[in-house]
């Protein structure tokens, strides 16, 4: 989320985090100006500070046009990387650590964050920079369509859940589904979270109800795992056993290969198009038969 990517900066601006209690009175937090999330306070200063680096970073000439989160996010690691060096910090930053690898870094809600709050405020004062958000579901299933078409998998690594899990399985049925391109769903799909399945929320739901929507391809469901743990323990854990079982692979480096990728996607939609059309103007007939297309069932 932006958020995550907002509160991580603060360890590269050099800025103090400390270790707390939830059971802390929040009123009084308040009164001394000291912000918590679960058990980790700060300055209300630290987000003064924050805010005010996003904005001068972002009122640069470069960002002064619509993009998509993935090319905001990059250059604004450039910046924050920048920071760390002056610090004489390494690695504090998940934003400098992508800008660094070329890695593409996309966020399913940008207006849902410190992040996309500042970035409304200086459209107040005048910025042409926007996000678009459209960019961000055609480049992510760019990403997945080339895994698959260039002898590759595709595989889904979820820790937590909300919104960002459904923007990174949705990439199949926008391949599928809204651009009728031939495919059968990611082939990998591993969940780390403490939400259970029972309640109907996303953030709990099951492999095998992806593959219901066209997420997960149906013959790769019983390789599918959840874990249910914290995260904290579990990504670690998992992390360092990546690590010690396989050797290091050469980077990828997917934010300079954005723009080829979105070709191939869009030569695929467009030799697909007439198959969806006519797929869903069958689907339409099916449903109501009689019925014209989308005029007709407007007018009824």
């Amino acid at each position: 989320t932006g958020a995550n990517l907002y509160h991580d900066a603060h360890f590269a601006l050099g800025l103090a985090m400390h270790r707390g209690t939830p059971q802390a009175d929040d009123v009084e937090l308040r009164d001394h100006g000291v912000v918590r999330i679960y058990d980790i306070f700060f300055d209300y200063s630290v987000l003064l500070s924050t805010d005010a680096f996003i904005r001068e970073a972002s009122a640069r000439d470069e960002f002064q046009r619509p993009m998509s989160s993935a090319e905001y996010h990059y250059l604004l690691g450039g910046y924050v990387r920048e920071r760390e060096n002056a610090l004489g910090l390494s690695r504090r930053s998940v934003l400098a650590a992508a800008h660094e690898l070329e890695v593409p870094i996309y966020t399913s809600s940008p207006g849902d964050s410190s992040i996309g709050m500042n970035v409304a405020e200086q459209a107040l004062a005048g910025s042409k920079l926007r996000f678009d958000v459209s960019a961000d579901v055609n480049e992510t299933a760019s990403i997945v369509l080339e895994a698959k078409r260039s002898g590759g998998k595709s595989g889904v690594l979820i820790v937590g859940g909300g919104s960002p899990k459904n923007f990174m399985l949705q990439t199949e049925p926008q391949i599928q589904e809204v651009l009728g391109i031939d495919e059968r769903g990611h082939d990998y799909f591993l969940q780390m979270t403490d939400a259970r399945p029972d309640t109907g929320g996303l953030s709990g739901a099951t492999p095998a109800e992806a593959v219901s929507w066209g997420k997960i391809d149906p013959d790769q469901l019983p390789g599918t795992v959840v874990v249910y743990s914290d995260n904290s323990i579990a990504l670690p854990v998992l992390t360092a056993y990546a690590h010690a079982r396989h050797a290091e692979r050469p980077l990828k480096r997917l934010y300079r290969r954005r723009e080829a990728m979105m070709d191939r996607l869009l030569e695929e939609y467009r030799s697909a198009l007439a198959f969806r059309d006519r797929r869903a103007q069958e689907s339409l007939s099916h449903m109501h038969p009689g019925a014209g297309g989308a005029e007709t069932v407007a007018r009824r």
